[in-house]
């Protein structure tokens, strides 16, 4: 089991949403079936549910395009990572892609603590490189701007 987020709903919201995609993912069930459950979980009173919702079902729709943005930063093949790794890639690309209120260093951040929580003993490394290639093609302005 993750370990508990920080107490922010939206990170609530993102370890639950992991944990849909990768029950969906190692199930071979649409997410849908798994987001049903993870709302009455005991943590819906502390998480964003209408953001896990919209997370759960933006990864779903959008799964061609994020696969297509990951594989150009992976060393393998997709279906060669950790599932668990492979969801946070996932949810992390999607709102890099789709989300671009929320700041790419609080994405980053956010994908390398459920790594560390929910992933192998290293696979917090693998996240943080693999997302690094990505937030530099599709967060480009974004990612200057920081550097500067």
């Amino acid at each position: 089991m993750a370990g508990k987020p920080k107490g922010i709903p939206r990170s609530y919201a993102r370890q639950a949403a992991v944990q849909a995609l990768y029950q969906a993912l190692v199930n071979d069930e649409a997410p849908e079936i798994s987001t049903l459950k993870f709302i009455t979980d005991e943590t819906s009173n502390k998480m964003d549910t209408k953001y896990f919702s919209a997370l759960v079902a933006g990864v779903t729709q959008e799964a061609d395009a994020l696969d297509v943005a990951l594989s150009d930063a992976v060393d393998r093949s997709l279906g060669s990572i950790d599932p668990v790794e492979l969801a946070i890639l996932r949810l992390a690309t999607y709102e890099l892609m789709y989300r671009p209120a929320v700041p790419y260093r609080v994405i980053l951040n956010e994908a390398v603590e459920l790594a560390k929580d929910m992933g192998g003993e290293m696979g917090h490394k693998y996240v943080n490189g693999v997302l690094d290639k990505v937030v530099k093609k599709v967060r480009e302005a974004e990612f200057n701007a920081k550097r500067k």
